[in-house]
């Protein structure tokens, strides 16, 4: 494993920064020369995920201890990644997914304005759009989430814009993920959690026979092949809105949402032959009923964050997500062995 490397520069502090697209931001974060202050309970992240900076376990709804940090290090930029991510678990468990995600955040938040955090980057959610009547759906599109996930991040998008409306020194990005995939492309980083819900991680397992089989939710959608229909982005161009937000906002921008995706959908089931593609494996798949909670089709019309942020895309391919998730999943089935 990767020992994390110390980084010089200004301090940034990243929440859930041990995580799957945390642990890429702060690699990026460390070869753009910032200094990282991960802070993480590691309930669902790695330390060895922590490629660079200084990792501090602990938890973001502790008050006492994040403001010790944010004054100890000079913090003026927080990227804010620790929440819940299951929406199926989130239906189930709902006051779960508000107390993490919505009111760790708002405590998070309150401390931040009390040190002088002036640029605050959010993981948000394309979930937040809940059902769109319009794909791809842009940043103008009607709030409406249809899960508690989705809920607990507009909560969390609501509390950024009136905290930024009342303190003009604060300034947010929300950055709206669509579904994020892939891995790094050197193999050193990927989706590792504990139970793995993404289609994609669960595929590529299913190839290296750690699942006996592939369970496909949802065959009656109103879609072309009756699977639901996905915007899949990769970690590595989703890493980079993340820094080009950053300098966005210290460079004077004003607070706003931007959608993170392709523009470009692709259902469940051309997901599947792709991974059987790459893999060369044909894996057993099963068909099972819907999921409550998942709309039928979530694409991004993304030209805002492309013209206001002069994002470009390096890894649109859907053959090229899938070979660098295979990449890694080899190597960490490698390290399981006995």
């Amino acid at each position: 494993m990767n020992s994390p490397k110390k980084a010089s520069g200004e301090a940034i502090l990243v929440t859930g920064g041990a995580g799957y697209i945390g642990s890429h931001v702060v690699r990026d974060l460390g070869e753009k020369g910032y200094r990282p202050i991960v802070l993480d309970d590691l309930s669902s992240g790695h330390a060895e995920a922590v490629l660079c900076g200084e990792l501090v376990r602990g938890d973001v709804g502790d008050s006492k201890r994040v403001g010790a940090l944010l004054r100890r290090h000079a913090i003026r930029g927080v990227l804010h990644f620790a929440a819940f991510i299951q929406v199926e678990e989130s239906v189930r468990q709902p006051l779960k997914y508000y107390e993490n995600n919505s009111f760790n955040c708002l405590r998070l938040l309150k401390t931040c304005l009390e040190n002088g955090v002036e640029n605050f980057i959010f993981s948000s959610t394309a979930a937040v759009y809940g059902m769109p009547e319009k794909v791809p759906v842009d940043e103008k599109a009607p709030l409406l989430p249809i899960n508690p996930y989705g809920g607990s991040k507009l909560f969390s998008e609501m509390l950024l814009r009136d905290a930024a409306a009342a303190h003009p020194g604060f300034r947010f990005v929300a950055l709206r993920y669509f579904n994020a995939a892939g891995a790094d492309r050197r193999a050193r980083l990927g989706q590792n959690y504990r139970q793995p819900t993404h289609l994609l991680t669960r595929a590529l397992k299913t190839a290296l026979g750690e699942f006996p089989r592939l369970e496909v939710f949802g065959t009656d959608y109103p879609t072309a092949d009756g699977t639901a229909v996905r915007d899949y982005i990769h970690v590595d161009d989703l890493a980079s809105a993340h820094l080009l937000a950053l300098e966005y906002l210290k460079a004077g921008g004003r607070s706003r949402a931007f959608n993170c995706g392709y523009g470009i959908g692709h259902s469940v089931l051309e997901v599947i032959a792709a991974a059987k593609r790459v893999t060369g494996v044909d894996f057993p798949v099963v068909h099972s009923p819907r999921r409550p909670g998942d709309p039928a089709v979530l694409v991004a019309d993304s030209k805002l964050i492309r013209r206001e942020l002069g994002w470009s895309p390096q890894v649109p391919a859907l053959n090229d997500i899938v070979a660098s998730a295979w990449h890694w999943e080899k190597k960490l089935a490698a390290s399981h062995r006995p």
